[in-house]
């Protein structure tokens, strides 16, 4: 994805690469279809190993970055994830491990055991309807002495039937906290939902007056409302940086396709018509990786222009790689919407990364919003 990645880098994407491609073979991925977890727990550690969990982590933690930023670095990760269609939960086990490692105290065991593939975690964010609005909060944690009692609905999340613990974003009164949770604490219910990614699972899941002491909480009780917009921050950055990576892989295959296919004498892609739709989808493709990296390096950098270039790569790469797909399937013709062809499963990876953490249509919303305030605060000042 990176225009100029260093030596280090290179090497850290490629051997990421060539692992995938031994246990992320497109026939591995149909044969999870049915596996309730989606994946391997060898895999996972093995993944762990080559460095897949500890690019967000503090230093103090064992984690740190290769190149200057380890969010840049790990977005080369989760390119690779999306050119395969890779399973793992790269993206929720990661921002967990972010959020505890820098926002939470006395959760170093817990970090530790995320970064060596032991242990993995699910962020529960999304809310179902009538909360399912980017950042609209409906679950409630209450303080009740020494302990917090959390009530609500989360969906949908991702790895949740597979993690090992929850960090639960809810609502203190005016506030946002967020609190680490057991998945065996009582009262937790996990549902699974179906996915129509074939390696990747999501579930509901249900809070019925769950008991945790204080000291579960990661920041500060109320006050985790920016440690909840970094973390959706390092979600969407990693989320673009896979679709680009999906997308990507089905251009690819549906150039290679109209070469190689004849109709009546001649290679498809000589084909004016055909030309017109592969420049089309070229634009979409090299603007995807633009944004894709640009949004990744400002959320990495902490600048002010991280919300909105991270809402602005959902918004454009979420609408324009469901075009791209879809293109991609047409062109293949009655082959490409076989199971058996390769195809599906990067169009399916798209597809569920479209509404993740945000549908398009949210995200330019979420923009729209912050310019409208924006603009009130510089009429105030004028």
């Amino acid at each position: 994805m990176l225009l100029n990645p260093g030596a280090d880098q290179v090497l850290f994407r490629d051997t990421t690469a060539a692992f995938l491609a031994v246990e992320a073979t497109p026939n591995a991925a149909r044969a999870l279809r049915d596996d309730p977890v989606g994946h391997s727990p060898a895999y996972w550690r093995q993944g762990a190993e080559l460095g897949w969990t500890s690019l967000l982590t503090h230093e103090r933690h064992g984690g740190g970055a290769i190149g200057d930023h380890g969010l840049v670095d790990l977005t080369l990760i989760a390119h690779e994830f999306g050119r395969r269609a890779a399973p793992g939960p790269l993206v929720p086990t990661n921002v967990v491990a972010a959020l505890l490692s820098h926002r939470g105290d006395g959760t170093g065991d817990v970090v530790t055991a995320l970064m060596a593939g032991e242990s993995t975690a699910a962020w529960c964010f999304a809310e179902p309807p009538p909360h399912d609005r980017i950042g609209d909060i409906g679950l409630t944690i209450v303080e009740d002495g020494d302990d917090l009692v959390i009530d609500g609905v989360k969906r949908p999340i991702e790895a949740a039937g597979s993690a090992d613990w929850l960090l639960v974003t809810g609502r203190t009164g005016d506030g946002i906290t967020n609190v680490l949770v057991p998945v065996s604490a009582p009262g937790v219910t996990i549902r699974p939902l179906t996915s129509t990614d074939l390696t990747r699972r999501f579930a509901t899941v249900e809070f019925h007056g769950v008991r945790v002491a204080r000291t579960s909480v990661v920041g500060t009780i109320g006050g985790g409302g920016d440690d909840a917009e970094w973390g959706l921050q390092l979600a969407l950055a990693l989320v673009a940086a896979e679709t680009v990576g999906a997308m990507q892989t089905a251009f690819d295959m549906t150039v290679e396709w109209a070469f190689d296919r004849y109709s009546f004498g001649r290679p498809l892609a000589s084909y004016q018509a055909l030309k017109h739709r592969f420049a089309d989808m070229k634009s979409w493709l090299e603007a995807s990786h633009a944004i894709a990296d640009a949004a990744a390096l400002a959320v990495a950098e902490g600048r002010a222009d991280a919300p909105d270039l991270t809402s602005a790569a959902q918004a454009y790469i979420g609408e324009h790689g469901a075009k791209l797909g879809h293109e991609c399937v047409q062109i293949h013709g009655g082959i490409g919407v076989t199971f058996e062809h390769d195809l599906h499963l990067s169009l399916r990876r798209i597809v569920v990364n479209r509404t993740a953490y945000g549908s398009p249509g949210q995200h330019r919303q979420r923009l729209a919003d912050r310019l409208e305030h924006q603009r009130a605060l510089e009429d105030l000042a004028s």
